[in-house]
């Protein structure tokens, strides 16, 4: 069966002040009032089965994040003892839909990202899913289409086109933040996309590769998934958790497997209007200007100004 599993984990520090240990990122209502997580829940809509939505984040956030989104309560809100990066995240939530579901193909989202129209994003991602369910040994990555010559996203090479699934190509490899140069280069040449940071993963095959490819992770999954069904879930949990290597699902699975001849990277194209919302800057971007430019979160009066964005979240100080 399909599901969908948003990783909600990080803290979100760009953000600071509005963002911090106690509220991260995803949590504060930046947008219409309210949150990024909210937004991103809010595109399973119409996905996948309400009871096959899931989302996985650090433990200290559950209260948190069910005051938000009420209808995540229980297993499906996966909680983090410790944040340990991405690749444990979805191991994590591999091993638990493995527990549900042995056949389960999801879909990995994020929680910090604007993206519209629904209907491109929502074809797109049931794509990736496509191309899984017809070879499980496929790991699916969706590539945004570059607007500049960013310096702060990796970037996905795109190889030759997949029979019947186009526009989805073999992925030649992946590259973390290059220079500007490069970057440049990579624009101009029309093979490169955005890695969106999003996926779509046969849960079976996706552990398959972490015991290939990150062993130390693999053997404490293997022990957190004999556990999760019994009364010792938590303590087994809370032991194993934090001795997992700290790495990212791109350094560790996603680029050796795109030199692996046993499995098959794809990129799925995603043709949507997408925003990390990872700074004040480009949550700026969310906010309509005024004709001078400036942007306002919270009530503001702006005097001879240019360009400024402002930020309050309290309602009665101006």
């Amino acid at each position: 069966m399909q599901h969908a599993m948003i990783m909600a984990g990080g803290s979100g520090t760009r953000l600071w002040p509005m963002s911090h240990g106690g509220r991260p990122k995803q949590m504060v209502p930046l947008v219409q009032g309210r949150s990024l997580l909210w937004h991103a829940a809010r595109r399973l809509d119409g996905l996948v089965e309400p009871s096959r939505q899931w989302i996985c984040t650090g433990e200290t956030y559950r209260s948190m994040i069910l005051e938000d989104l009420p209808n995540f309560d229980g297993d499906r809100l996966i909680g983090e003892p410790c944040p340990r990066d991405t690749v444990n995240a979805v191991a994590l939530t591999a091993a638990v839909l493995q527990s549900h579901d042995a056949d389960a193909v999801f879909a990995v989202l994020t929680a910090d990202h604007l993206i519209t129209p629904q209907d491109r994003f929502a074809a797109c991602i049931e794509q990736g899913f496509a191309l899984v369910r017809e070879s499980p040994n496929r790991m699916v990555t969706f590539g945004i289409e570059p607007t500049y010559p960013a310096t702060g996203f990796g970037y996905v090479e795109l190889g030759d086109a997949i029979d019947g699934h186009e526009p989805a190509c073999r992925t030649l490899r992946f590259v973390e933040k290059p220079d500007e140069a490069t970057a440049t280069e990579y624009v101009a040449s029309g093979r490169y996309k955005w890695n969106s940071g999003m996926f779509v993963f046969s849960a079976a095959g996706f552990l398959e590769a972490l015991d290939r490819f990150l062993p130390e992770s693999a053997a404490g999954m293997h022990a957190i998934a004999q556990a999760w069904n019994t009364d010792r879930r938590l303590d087994v949990l809370n032991e194993v958790y934090p001795t997992l290597p700290k790495v990212s699902v791109d350094y560790a699975i996603m680029e050796p497997a795109s030199t692996d001849d046993r499995i098959e990277v794809c990129t799925v194209p995603m043709d949507v209007q997408w925003l990390d919302v990872g700074s004040w800057s480009a949550a700026g971007d969310t906010i309509d200007p005024d004709t001078d430019g400036n942007r306002s979160f919270g009530p503001s009066v702006h005097l001879d100004s240019q360009g400024v964005i402002s930020v309050s979240d309290d309602p009665s100080h101006l």
